[in-house]
């Protein structure tokens, strides 16, 4: 029975993988700090694991803790992260000191424990703000925020570790994951829960700049896919795999359709354009299509769908806290 170790996984993204690996008939082991994160995530995960599913609660940053977290494990998704480009702006060292340093401390835990794949979460954002679309794994990365330059040397990190250890990692450039479980409250909460939580309290939601700037919307069970994918594969070894839907959207559209669904009309309220956000984002998918099997299962449309109708109901299925 292969053993899995989820870095993050009371977060948004991480529990949905969890419930994957559960759903697998896996053993399961999370470290989270609990930051972000709730332990209301895991609740679907540890009813139906029971035994097979473990907790610790513990920081990244502490290099002990790392190594008894993946003793015994086969594999890690390392989902742990200080998400939010605007955060990063504010506190880059603690950022940093997560995101980067959290990394390495994972890798070489990783390395010491026999780990046999490493899976890690990286961001569209190490792209910046590039005008090519669709951006490709090609493209030079070119951040334009501290927590880009840290989702950036974490995957250094994790190609050295691949080349110079023989610790067999790839990483997942994920582009603007939504879906049930992400948190609509924090100050630094995404665009697609924070619209849908102030149209259900009949306010104006914010958009700043133009509305015109556009994103490639990836629904949070695409990414689960793709990870799962990356962990079996023979393939990819040391590689990197943008994972996103391969469509774009503008804050505008996404309004629309968040008012048709939720039966509102409600207008923007507008605000000056933040620093280091970007313009436009389209992922090309062609290389995790072919090397990994990738193929997006939903839409846009019908990720919104799902999201909204998760956001309706009370249980820990809808919209709690989670990582970004």
């Amino acid at each position: 029975m292969q053993r899995y170790l989820v870095t993050g996984g009371a977060g948004f993204i991480g529990s949905h993988i969890v419930d994957a690996l559960i759903a697998r008939g896996a053993v399961v082991r999370v470290l989270d700090n609990l930051e972000t994160g709730h332990p209301r995530n895991l609740a679907a995960a540890a009813a139906a694991g029971g035994a097979r599913l473990e907790f610790i609660q513990g920081d990244i940053r502490d290099v002990a803790t790392c190594r008894r977290a993946a003793a015994g494990m086969d594999c890690v998704f390392h989902e742990a992260a200080l998400g939010s480009v605007p955060r990063s702006l504010e506190d880059p060292i603690t950022t940093h000191e997560v995101n980067a340093t959290g990394t390495l401390n994972i890798l070489m835990a990783a390395q010491a424990a026999g780990v046999q794949r490493l899976v890690f979460a990286s961001s569209s954002s190490v792209y910046g703000d590039s005008p090519v679309l669709p951006k490709h794994e090609q493209l030079p990365p070119d951040p334009l925020s501290p927590y880009g330059v840290s989702k950036l040397a974490a995957e250094s990190y994790c190609r050295a570790f691949a080349h110079a250890y023989g610790l067999s990692t790839i990483c997942l450039r994920y582009f603007n994951v939504f879906g049930p479980r992400q948190d609509p409250l924090s100050q630094y909460a995404a665009v697609i829960p924070k619209f849908i939580a102030a149209l259900q309290q009949g306010q104006r939601p914010v958009i700043y700049g133009d509305g015109q700037q556009s994103r490639d919307f990836t629904y949070v069970a695409d990414v689960v896919q793709a990870n799962l994918l990356a962990a079996d594969s023979p393939a990819g070894v040391g590689q990197t795999f943008n994972v996103a839907c391969g469509t774009h959207h503008s804050l505008l559209s996404l309004l629309d359709r968040l008012n048709t669904l939720l039966a509102t009309q409600l207008v923007p309220e507008w605000a000056a354009p933040r620093p280091g956000d970007i313009k436009d984002s389209l992922a090309a998918i062609d290389a995790v299509r072919q090397v990994l099997g990738y193929t997006p299962q939903y839409s846009f449309a019908e990720g919104l769908r799902r999201t909204v109708a998760a956001a309706a109901r009370p249980d820990p299925a809808g919209i709690t806290r989670g990582d970004t």
